[in-house]
């Protein structure tokens, strides 16, 4: 399909510059950005996942140590004997012992510690802290923390006034964060948590716990569960891709082929009305001069007979043009039936035998089945004329033509019919099946592209070997008639 060019010329004509616009390339842009859309897409589901994955993960741990840590308080308290204590909250604060006068300070200090040993050896636990409503450590696993007093701590804040328990995720230690100040420094990921006791009433905020894990076996199962969820995503991102890049490309290709069909067939309207006019112009002229030639030659002996008899295979040649023009450029409209391979391969060899002999040429065919295949006798015969023409002209003295059947497999059949003769280059063999190509002296070039035509039309499809100075294998590939 031509495109169209634009040409740029400066005040004199120069050319200057010519530019041909490039088609639309489906596949390549598809690619581009369907891989685009899709990468985006899984990356973005693959962070949402991993995000949600992490965050409930810490949730989930956060609840349970929470419930755990407010469970160890009410069994602590449940186990002391001291009077008007009913939480352990109550308890923590050493600062508040001397508004509990009654109460033996041995078995307040006694509960306290037992609670706080629990505390000290929680699993996972690399620091734990308890503050005061004035935010002051009131207790720590790292003793110099004792005694400070937190500010401007948005995470504790937000606990204390609204009495929930609050959790985050850090991979890195904060320096500026006075209470994140560790004996044993996290290795990769830690979590803090901060869980409220309440007096008794359930109202009021008595101490914060402050627990800093670092859960190893979470850590590895969440890892785990990230790889799963990337390499998932990048499957499932890459299969649908392949997938959708398989069709497209199947739809290219048919695209393609549609189009090049759709060129084809516009061209051979064209042509075929452009040779049409063409064909009944010139039958006139040429029968009458063919038919003056004849009458010249009944009345001359002399000199001029020669020139005569040239004028009159000239015009017997432009004859023969014109028909295998029109025959070519006519379409294809029978339906394809069963025939009888070998039967219509003999009868082609039968119409040419006088030129076999005349050339001297060896034929070798010896088929061994009688295969039934789909086509139309009249262009089989057609086309197996034209080959045999062909080889026949391509041989000299001495020359073998070899034809051969065989059966590729239970539903075609392939005929190979090879010559002996001068055969084609590579460009010739890239330009055999154009219009109007030849390398014959005098040709027109329609024969292999009218081969190729009632092939297809007839579901089969035609294959070209050919090597220069070794001769020429034409493969007729048939479907085989059920």
């Amino acid at each position: 399909m031509n495109m169209p060019t634009h040409t740029l010329r400066n005040e004199e004509g120069d050319v200057l510059l010519r530019s041909r616009k490039q088609p639309f390339n489906l596949l390549r842009w598809f690619s581009l950005i369907s891989m685009a859309v899709i990468g985006t897409v899984a990356i973005a589901l693959g962070a949402v996942s991993t995000k949600f994955v992490i965050t409930e993960s810490i949730q989930r741990d956060a609840l349970l140590t929470s419930q755990f840590i407010q469970a160890i308080a009410s069994a602590e308290v449940r186990h002391v004997s001291i009077p008007h204590v009913r939480t352990m909250g109550d308890l923590l604060d050493p600062r508040q012992d001397r508004n509990f006068p009654e109460i033996d300070p041995l078995a307040r200090a006694d509960a306290r510690g037992e609670f706080l040993d629990h505390i000290a050896h929680l699993p996972d636990v690399i620091l734990a802290n308890i503050y005061a409503p004035d935010r002051m450590v009131i207790w720590s696993t790292n003793p110099a923390l004792m005694g400070t007093t937190i500010e401007a701590d948005e995470d504790l804040d937000h606990a204390f006034e609204f009495k929930t328990p609050v959790s985050a995720s850090y991979h890195d230690v904060d320096e500026a964060r006075m209470e994140q100040k560790f004996i044993t420094p996290p290795e990769y990921i830690f979590i803090e948590n901060y869980i409220p006791l309440f007096d008794a009433e359930g109202k009021n905020v008595t101490a914060m716990v402050e627990i800093y894990k670092e859960p190893k076996d979470l850590i590895e199962r969440m890892e785990r569960g990230l790889v799963l969820i990337w390499l998932a995503t990048a499957l499932g991102g890459g299969l649908i891709y392949l997938g959708l890049y398989w069709i497209v490309r199947r739809a290219a290709i048919l695209l393609a082929a549609q189009q090049k069909q759709l060129i084809t067939n516009e061209t051979f309207v064209a042509l075929g009305e452009m040779s049409s006019a063409v064909a009944h112009s010139l039958r006139n002229p040429l029968a009458t001069i063919r038919s003056s030639a004849e009458l010249a030659l009944e009345f001359d002996s002399g000199p001029a007979h020669k020139n005569i008899k040239d004028i009159i295979g000239q015009v017997d040649r432009m004859s023969k043009w014109v028909r295998e023009l029109l025959q070519s450029l006519r379409p294809l409209q029978d339906e394809p039936e069963s025939v009888n391979l070998v039967a219509t391969l003999h009868d082609s060899l039968s119409a040419f035998e006088q030129q076999i002999a005349k050339a001297g040429v060896n034929v070798v065919f010896e088929p061994q089945e009688t295969p039934m295949v789909l086509s139309q006798p009249m262009q089989l015969a057609q086309i197996l004329n034209s080959l045999i023409a062909n080889a026949l002209e391509a041989m000299d003295k001495d020359g073998t033509l070899t034809i051969t059947l065989q059966a590729s497999d239970s539903q075609t059949v392939e005929v190979s019919l090879c010559d002996t003769g001068k055969g084609m280059n590579e460009e010739q063999r890239s330009m055999a099946f154009r219009p109007f190509f030849t390398t014959k002296q005098g040709g027109l070039g329609v024969g292999l592209v009218l081969v190729k035509r009632i092939m297809e039309r007839c579901g089969g499809a035609v294959r070209l070997d050919s090597r220069e100075g070794e001769g020429t294998c034409v493969r007729l590939s048939f479907k085989r008639f059920p």
